[in-house]
């Protein structure tokens, strides 16, 4: 067995690399772990759409309760929605069964500790020892030692949609909005916290079957939130992903504001309002280059990370900084919550845009993105760090970057997960970018694939 943990939980296809007797142990593993420190631990469980929700939900309340720990099912919420509530709970730990944006048949946990962020990898580290080692934690657990499930005293979707009302200083009544829920983890919650607050709301991807999560929809595939916001004439679309953690943005002409800009138009909003700690923003490495000349115009720095949001808000606790983000949408507002939350973004955009009194393309079109062309180097798995070193390697990529300077960028780096060296070019001319870097992944695979 591989590494379970990856940089978002455990994740594989469910009944098939994601078992019922992976999710028990994960849930008999985290259980003996987290007790150690807290006695009969509480734990928080929700879950998306996903038809082997219900199973692995099952499977892991199995494993939790043979250790002692006690499970409050709160069934089908978004993941940053876990994150708020075992705070509000006073659990010890949450969990989240979700694969976020790939398709249904996959699946995930994810575990959050007491304060609403990921475990520390020193405790997944421990949780994944014990199911690699086989190690039977719980052989002497009998009688009244045993875990049980409690009831959720409160509506947690309430709970949960009434943070989320208070995070907005806008008045939106009447305002014509359309959500994609993806088929996903939102579909109701999203909706109610719109209406509540009075909008005009259009709702799709609010059908969930247990199989069409992310299906068509959602903020991996916002065409039919395009076509809604034009035929509605609304002010603005919004898409969320499975599980709710991440935002893509459909201005009122239709068109995509993706995650570079939203972080832009937000950080700007903070800036605004002396909120932006430090006039500090967080992002990865593959942020456009136009969103580092709209900081750099703003006055702003920013500070780059590895791809993936973890790394992205490890990056943000260290330094004190309250924005942070991806291209994917996955927006961290650490002055509201501990996790990237779509439904909360959305609220900060649409309170960013008002309080400029401009449309959203209007905003939109302030920030510019340049055109990325992305492409692969086949290369052997034990060369991938390798191509670094080469001299001809390292003379065509200097050559590249003295051709676009100032203009663009080149930005190369191996694959996690493939035999790949990926190679991605920015600039103003698409045509030229692309050749240059077919021309050095083409390099890359000769010298090491």
């Amino acid at each position: 067995m591989g590494r379970l943990f990856g940089t978002d939980g455990v994740r594989g296809v469910a009944n098939s690399e994601l078992t019922p007797d992976l999710a028990f142990k994960l849930g008999k593993a985290g259980g003996h772990v987290l007790s150690k420190d807290h006695g009969r631990p509480v734990f928080l469980i929700g879950k998306d759409t996903r038809l082997s929700g219900d199973m692995l939900e099952d499977a892991l309340s199995a494993g939790i309760t043979a250790v002692g720990g006690n499970v409050i099912k709160v069934g089908i919420l978004p993941t940053p929605a876990i994150a708020y509530l075992v705070r509000k709970y006073n659990a010890d730990a949450g969990v989240v069964i979700s694969a976020s944006h790939n398709p249904f048949e996959y699946n995930g946990i994810k575990f959050f500790n007491g304060k609403g962020f990921k475990l520390d990898d020193d405790i997944e580290d421990e949780i994944e020892t014990i199911i690699i080692r086989d190690i039977d934690v719980n052989s002497h657990i009998t009688g009244e030692k045993l875990g049980k499930c409690l009831d959720a005293d409160d509506d947690a979707e309430e709970q949960y949609a009434k943070f989320l009302e208070s995070t907005i200083n806008v008045d939106i009544t009447g305002l014509k909005i359309v959500l994609d829920c993806a088929n996903g983890a939102a579909y109701k919650v999203a909706e109610k916290v719109y209406r509540d607050l009075g909008a005009d709301v259009t709702v799709i991807g609010n059908e969930p079957d247990g199989t069409n999560i992310n299906a068509k929809c959602g903020s991996t595939h916002p065409e039919k939130l395009q076509k809604a916001v034009v035929e509605n004439g609304a002010f603005i679309g919004m898409a969320y992903d499975g599980d709710a953690d991440r935002l893509i943005a459909v201005d009122e002409r239709g068109r995509l504001i993706d995650g570079d800009k939203l972080i832009c138009i937000c950080a700007k909003m903070l800036k605004e309002q002396d909120g932006l700690v430090n006039n500090l923003v967080t992002a990865t490495v593959m942020s456009n280059i136009g969103f580092h000349k709209y900081m750099k115009e703003m006055g702003c720095d920013v500070d780059v990370t590895a791809v993936g949001d973890r790394y992205v808000l490890e990056r943000m606790l260290k330094t004190g900084c309250n924005i942070g983000g991806e291209q994917s949408g996955h927006i961290i507002f650490l002055n509201h919550t501990t996790t990237g939350d779509g439904i909360l973004s959305s609220l900060q955009l649409l309170q960013a845009i008002l309080m400029t009194g401009k449309k959203p393309s209007e905003l939109s079109d302030e920030i510019e993105i340049f055109p990325q062309v992305l492409k692969n180097a086949k290369v052997k798995n034990e060369n991938k760090s390798r191509f670094m070193n080469d001299p001809d390697i390292i003379d065509a990529i200097a050559k590249t970057e003295e051709e676009i300077e100032g203009q663009g960028r080149v930005l190369i780096r191996p694959s996690g997960t493939e035999p790949l060296v990926r190679v991605m070019l920015e600039g103003q001319d698409v045509d030229h970018i692309t050749v240059l870097a077919e021309d050095l992944a083409k390099l890359i695979t000769r010298r090491f694939g």
